[in-house]
């Protein structure tokens, strides 16, 4: 005789009120734990409008952030975007944090805040409490008192130094925000509850530094000797791949309050950082986390029919890959690619085939899926999973090719077919793109001419000989210079030779262009 484990519906129809997302939390929280023993940070829900959802979107997903005119400018943008019709808004945004923060929104139905939850507060939540770069990057107990004194800090400089002031910092800091992470870790973890306790300490350390660092002028090298090459860079700690970093402390011209907003940027580009390495691993682990759990609240009686063909329906939408020649194609949908490779995953360790025993002999027929995943959410980015996971049997469904697009040769090469060897390039291709050293630019600081003209160098290390895009670099450049103060050079290399591509300079500008 089989027991059917029945439960009360959630909910019947598309209405709730906030009863029903308790009941619906409190649901999704047992079904997480008991069977997918997920290990997540507490939830906190919080309901918004559609036009709270906006301002979430045009303050990169925290709207605890400060102000700037460019979430103004984004939020006209998706203002109207949405009005007209031309696209929808997210269900949910989600914040790494302690407790874990998922903003829903009024207008989800019933079913459509059961989803939400399962896919944000339980499987993004998992996967940003246990896996590793997050654990290594951020600091999910401190964002969020550290993100309050950000913004009032920056609120403080305006009132002291008026808003023109602290927006020409911030534009400038902003520009640099991909060059202003540390990309290999650091012996200290970062705590930003001590960040704001140290404030005032940093300040007074900071006028020491740069009084002793910044003594001479330009041409009075006596006054420190003759600073040969290796000293300068040893002394300044160079080469530097973080840029803010390098000018928060070294720049000669900034005062002390931008020094700290250069500090605050930094800072929350960094707590992004591994978002953008993880968006597949991210984004398939809080899908398949939210198949399994409505899948599970289908069978045990908690939703009807209707409401599991209204999931399903959205579920679909959400998964779907659109082939090369379609008007909404954008590359690969990383819900798309992440929730395809979950589940063949979870079919490699239950129903192996001969092929999947010879490509994954650690996990062909090993059983417990779930515990695999975890396992794999805690210790890939999305680099190292798809090296590592994607399948030959995937790659025929996904119907993957490599094309060689050789701008010398007069046609595109088909450069892999389905065999043995071409699914490794495949997956060597595919993986690639996903590496941060292809996504974004290397550029680092090289040297400071301290004896002369306080010249600020800096060197891009291509791949493939591509060069950075002009205009950009104009712009950027000329941000770096109204920080620094000084010319700017930025030298465009081949790493393997060492061979100067291109050379980009920019005079020292006026200046009251940054510092005021």
């Amino acid at each position: 005789m089989t027991v059917i484990d029945t439960h009360p519906l959630l909910f019947s129809g598309s209405d709730w009120d906030f009863g029903t997302i308790q009941r619906i939390h409190d649901t999704v929280e047992n079904v997480a734990r008991s069977k997918l023993a997920l290990n997540t940070y507490p939830n906190q829900i919080e309901v918004i409008t559609a036009e709270q959802m906006l301002d979430a979107y045009a303050s990169t997903g925290m709207p605890q952030l400060y102000r700037h005119w460019s979430f103004g400018k984004q939020f006209a943008h998706h203002e109207m975007v949405y009005r007209k019709g031309m696209g929808g808004l997210a269900y949910e945004i989600v914040i790494n944090s302690n407790p874990c923060i998922s903003y829903i929104m009024e207008e989800n139905t019933a079913m459509m805040q059961t989803l939400v939850i399962a896919h944000a507060a339980f499987g993004h939540n998992h996967f940003f409490k246990n896996n590793y770069l997050f654990r290594q990057w951020t600091d999910a107990e401190g964002i969020l008192d550290y993100l309050s004194f950000a913004k009032k800090y920056i609120a403080a400089c305006e009132e002291r130094y008026g808003f023109s002031a602290v927006e020409r910092i911030l534009d400038v800091a902003h520009s640099l925000m991909n060059q202003g992470v540390h990309r290999y870790p650091r012996r200290a973890r970062l705590d930003l509850r001590a960040e704001q306790q140290r404030e005032a300490e940093r300040h007074a350390h900071q006028e020491q530094v740069y009084n002793d660092l910044w003594r001479t002028v330009p041409g009075t090298q006596r006054a420190m000797g003759s600073s040969s090459e290796d000293r300068r860079r040893a002394m300044l700690n160079l080469p530097e791949e973080n840029i803010l970093y390098f000018l928060e402390k070294t720049a000669p011209l900034l005062r002390p309050w931008q020094r700290e907003i250069l500090r605050i940027v930094r800072h929350i580009a960094q707590y992004f950082y591994p978002q953008s390495q993880t968006k597949v691993m991210n984004e398939g682990c809080a899908t398949w986390c939210h198949y399994e759990i409505m899948t599970q609240l289908h069978k045990q009686g908690s939703i009807n029919d209707g409401a599991f063909l209204e999931f399903l329906q959205s579920h679909s939408n959400v998964v779907m890959q659109p082939t090369f020649d379609s008007p909404y194609y954008n590359g690969l949908n990383p819900y798309a690619i992440g929730f395809a490779m979950m589940q063949d995953i979870k079919r490699i360790c239950e129903t192996p085939e001969d092929e999947d025993r010879e490509w994954f002999p650690d996990i062909a027929g090993k059983g417990d899926a779930t515990e695999v995943l975890k396992y794999i959410w805690a210790n890939y980015r999305d680099e190292s999973f798809l090296a590592q996971f994607l399948s030959p049997r995937l790659i025929r469904d996904l119907r993957l090719f490599h094309l060689e697009d050789d701008a010398t040769e007069p046609a595109i090469v088909v450069n892999a077919i389905h065999d043995e060897r071409g699914y490794r390039r495949i997956r060597s291709a595919l993986s690639r793109q996903y590496d941060i050293g292809w996504q974004q630019a290397d550029i680092q600081v090289i040297d400071v001419d301290l004896d002369g003209d306080r010249q600020l160098t800096l060197q891009h290390s291509t791949v493939n000989n591509v060069l950075l895009y002009e205009k950009d670099v104009e712009q950027v450049l000329q941000n770096l210079a109204a920080i620094w103060g000084y010319r700017v050079v930025l030298r465009e290399v081949e790493p393997s030779t060492g061979k100067v591509l291109k050379e980009h300079a920019v005079k020292a500008p006026q200046r009251e262009s940054v510092v005021v």
